[in-house]
Order: C-alpha cells, then structure tokens, then sequence
C-alpha cells in the first residue's frame, strides 16, 4: 500500500510542478554496443550495399514513464539514431559483407531502406513494426513489413534503477530489431536477390547462379 501511495504521489508531483528527469537513452548506445555488440550472431547476407533511413524514421522520438522506477524519470527513445547505430555495428557489417549509408538516393547498385511504421515500450519490453524495402538501381525489387517483439527485460527494470531501466530499454529495443534483421536477411537469401547485379560489394561475392566470382 505504501509503494502504491508513493507512486500515485510522485505521479502527482510529475503532472502538477512539470519537474521531469529525462534520459535520452540513444545517448549511451554506442557503449551499450561495445559490450553487448558481439552476443548476437546473424547470417551472412546474399547482397550488400548501401541503406538509407526515411526522414520520419530518422526524427522518431518515443517518451514513456515506468512505475519500477518512477514517474519522476521520462525515457526517451529515438529510434531512427539506435537504428543506424545498429546497422554501423560490426556484426551487422558483417552479416553484410559491408554496408554503407547513403548519402542520396541516387545511390548506385543495392539499396535498403528502412521505415519505422510503429515503436512502443510496454509490458517490459520493445515493440517494433518496420518496413524494409530494396532497390537495385532505383527499381523496388523487395518490400516487407516486419513486426518484433523485444526480449523482456521486468527484472532489471524493478531491481536495478535508473541505470537498468536504460540498459533495459536499449537491451530490449536492440533485441528487436536483431529479430527483424535475421528475418529480412533469411527472406533475401531464400529469394536469390543476390542474383540481382549493381551492388558496389557484389564483385567479391560468387554469383548466386552460377557460382562464378
């Protein structure tokens, strides 16, 4: 009963002075890769190139409030900045023998775009609805809608404050969009879109036909 009064008074306290504590939390996303970067493996793509994140993703900015660590704290997830953090990680790169970001989307070769569509943060864990497409020279070759839910993370978020509500949130978020990755990679390589040429990569690669380099 006490903690429940305690919420409901610092909820209280949030709503009726404003004072907030906000954490920012794609901030501490490149340490959060160093150290949890290599626990996840995922296959080797067919095709390499080039990606590009749409506007809307790249601006996204998701606030929510916890209960296990109070009102007073306001997580903030910026998507779009996770996003491509994830995809300059070096297991990412290595999945796809490389990837640059581009800079236009007159790009040459193989280009993938990606699209938020939803993010939420509820019942513990991470959300995700994200529409990948791919390009060969300008020409949609590929789109998919993928949905993914992130590992749930209750335990730190109630025993381990502030610091794991973050660790939490980015643990989780990265967790989602590894599962749509190794789905949108295992989709590619079982509809031979390697055999589809421009890739600035592709010339190290054998071909997907023949196999000739």
């Amino acid at each position: 009963m006490r903690i429940i009064f305690a919420i409901l008074t610092i909820s209280l306290l949030v709503h009726t002075t404003g004072c907030s504590i906000n954490h920012p939390v794609a901030q501490d996303y490149d340490a959060h890769l160093v150290k949890y970067g290599s626990e996840k493996n995922l296959p080797e793509a067919d095709i390499s190139g080039y990606y590009s994140i749409m506007p809307s993703t790249q601006t996204h900015n998701y606030q929510f409030r916890a209960a296990t660590v109070g009102y007073a704290h306001v997580w903030i997830v910026e998507f779009g900045k996770i996003l491509d953090k994830t995809l300059q990680a070096p297991y990412v790169q290595s999945a796809f023998g490389g990837l640059k970001k581009a800079t236009n989307e007159e790009a040459e070769g193989v280009r993938i775009d990606f699209e938020l569509e939803d993010y939420k943060f509820e019942h513990y864990r991470a959300f995700t609805t994200l529409n990948i497409k791919v390009f060969d020279l300008g020409k949609e070759i590929f789109s998919k809608t993928y949905s993914s839910e992130g590992v749930s993370q209750g335990g730190d978020m109630w025993v381990a404050g502030p610091f794991g509500m973050k660790t939490a949130t980015l643990e989780s978020t990265k967790s989602s969009i590894d599962k749509i990755l190794e789905e949108f990679i295992n989709d590619i390589n079982s509809e031979n879109i390697a055999a589809i040429k421009g890739s600035p990569h592709k010339a190290s690669k054998p071909d997907a036909i023949t196999g000739a380099p």
